[in-house]
């Protein structure tokens, strides 16, 4: 009974095909003849477009000799459907442009695209066939369907981007210095009582009596470099630089004798001042200091160059009056290590509203130590406009950023000048929450020398379909995105690894969408419901994604 049934049904296929050779209406008839095939199978986008390529397969003596077939892609999606362009075929003897079906049967394959709309993640994709022959269209009363749709994986992609807080210069200790030097006449170690009456002296004094009154502060020593000019036999000048070198000394003990804990005061020569002398020359107006300058690069030593200088005797004399006396000296340089505010002392002060004395440092470094972000805002504001400086605009951004608050960060960033990597970075995060994705990207290429500018950019290449870069861009990342761009190329294990530190609702969500490719049931409804208790709107999603089409009872 089964073989005569069997020979029944080919009869009956035979016959629609000779009849379909006959009569062109009758390949409607026949249409289940018709093999169907898409690759991929289910549909899915990739930087919000949808590509597929179908392909039709004709039996023998299907097609009609003076048949035309229209064949139009529809995706139908929740909301509506989009139609593509339409794929014509023809008959043997027909003779316009199309691709032509023989009589011995043959396939036709067609490459489609959708541009991505929000509904079409419930989607499926037709094929819709209209018939044409003698001026006389008849439409196929059944479409072809060809695939389910639309995978939206990469949609699940983290797109607030990465800020960078600027790092403030604030140091729990710091050191001051004040600088005075004492001139001498030429081979003399004599310190004239003129020298001892000049301003810097005075200041040096001063800085180190003011120093040893405050409790914050303490000298740590002062260091004397005695010179000698180099004009005159070495020997000389190293004994007079050695000389001057104590002649500066008495003179600081006898200035600074009622001071106590002044600390050590270190001794140390530089006999013929080259490189002084060098410096006064470069920056003077000398007519010929270019030529002075070339004789100390040609000779090393010393007792070659003075000979030289000296032959040029018109040269030689404005050096012994502008260049060769400012070299006759001794540099005092006192050094005072400073306690800076203590965290809990800046902490405090912010408690207590009173931070106008704090300096640009303190005051950034003061907006690290509290939680509250109003307290931060406000920190921000005040570095901002009391100082002008761009770290405290662009953690005010930063700052911003993390309340969600879009405009306020941009319009923080738009007092910044400096164009720096940072700012680059801050400002790409901007364009990235705002969908100027373009805008984005050149910032975050711009600031490429920053992790957070990789990171940012890893984004980019989600968004953009190319993930391999984004893994790439995430290899040392354990984030969300770095699990996505894993998933995104099969990489499971990988993407498991990942999300083993990753808590968040997506990230559970995440879990259950590699339980599903890797077939297990029970794992996806047990990831899903954490999922659902970390976001409620995720159910939504689930009910939709087509990644979870065989498991709706674990939804």
């Amino acid at each position: 009974m089964k073989k005569v049934s069997f020979n029944l049904l080919t009869v009956v296929s035979i016959g629609l095909l000779v009849s379909a050779c006959s009569n062109p209406s009758k390949m409607i008839d026949a249409a289940d003849q018709v093999q169907k095939s898409c690759d991929p199978q289910v549909l899915e986008a990739k930087a919000d477009v949808i590509d597929a390529r179908y392909t039709l397969t004709f039996p023998a003596k299907y097609f009609h000799k003076k048949a035309v077939l229209e064949v139009i892609p529809v995706l139908v999606y929740e909301g509506g459907e989009e139609v593509g362009a339409s794929k014509w075929l023809q008959g043997e003897g027909v003779s316009s442009n199309y691709t032509t079906i023989p009589q011995t049967g043959g396939s036709a394959s067609q490459a489609v695209q959708f541009k991505y709309k929000e509904g079409m993640q419930s989607a499926h994709l037709d094929l819709r066939v209209k018939l044409h022959y003698k001026n006389k269209a008849t439409d196929f009363p059944s479409p072809f369907k060809l695939a389910d749709g639309t995978i939206i994986t990469y949609k699940l992609v983290d797109t607030d981007g990465v800020p960078v807080l600027a790092p403030n210069a604030y140091q729990p200790t710091y050191t001051e210095t004040q600088e005075a030097q004492i001139k001498y006449q030429i081979q003399s170690a004599a310190v004239r009582s003129s020298e001892l009456s000049k301003a810097d002296i005075k200041a040096l004094k001063t800085f180190l009596e003011e120093a040893n009154k405050n409790e914050r502060k303490q000298i740590a020593g002062t260091n004397i470099v005695a010179y000698a000019s180099p004009d005159g036999p070495e020997q000389l000048n190293t004994k007079l630089s050695s000389d001057r070198s104590k002649t500066a000394k008495s003179a600081l003990d006898n200035a600074t004798r009622k001071i106590k804990n002044k600390g050590a005061v270190n001794l140390s020569t530089i006999s013929e001042d080259w490189d002084g002398f060098s410096e006064l020359v470069a920056a003077s107006t000398i007519q010929d200091k270019d030529l002075i300058l070339r004789v100390l690069s040609m000779y090393n030593d010393p007792v070659v160059r003075e000979r030289e200088i000296k032959n040029m005797s018109k040269v030689y004399q404005v050096l012994a009056d502008k260049v060769l006396p400012e070299l006759r000296r001794a540099s005092l340089v006192a050094n005072v290590t400073v306690q800076n505010y203590t965290d809990q002392e800046l902490s405090d002060f912010v408690a207590q509203n009173n931070v106008e004395g704090l300096d640009v440092e303190a005051l950034l470094h003061a907006a690290t130590l509290v939680d509250d972000n109003a307290t931060k805002v406000s920190l921000y504001e005040k570095a901002g406009e009391k100082f002008g400086d761009w770290r405290a605009y662009n953690n005010l951004a930063y700052v911003r950023l993390a309340e969600g608050k879009l405009a306020d960060a941009k319009a923080a960033l738009a007092k910044v000048t400096t164009a720096n990597d940072i700012v680059k970075n801050n400002n790409g995060v901007v364009a990235l929450r705002e969908g100027r994705i373009d805008d984005a990207e050149k910032l975050f290429t711009e600031a490429g020398k920053l992790p957070a500018a990789t990171q940012n950019t890893a984004v980019i290449a989600i968004l953009k379909g190319n993930y391999p870069d984004a893994v790439s861009k995430l290899a040392s990342s354990n984030t969300f995105n770095a699990a996505l761009a894993n998933v995104l190329v099969q990489n499971y294990s990988k993407a498991s690894d990942i999300l083993k530190n990753v808590t968040t609702a997506k990230a559970s969500y995440l879990k259950a969408v590699i339980a599903a490719r890797n077939g297990n049931g029970s794992q996806v409804a047990s990831e899903l419901k954490d999922a659902y208790a970390k976001d409620a709107s995720l159910k939504a999603r689930a009910q939709k994604d087509i990644e979870f089409a065989k498991f709706q009872s674990n939804i």
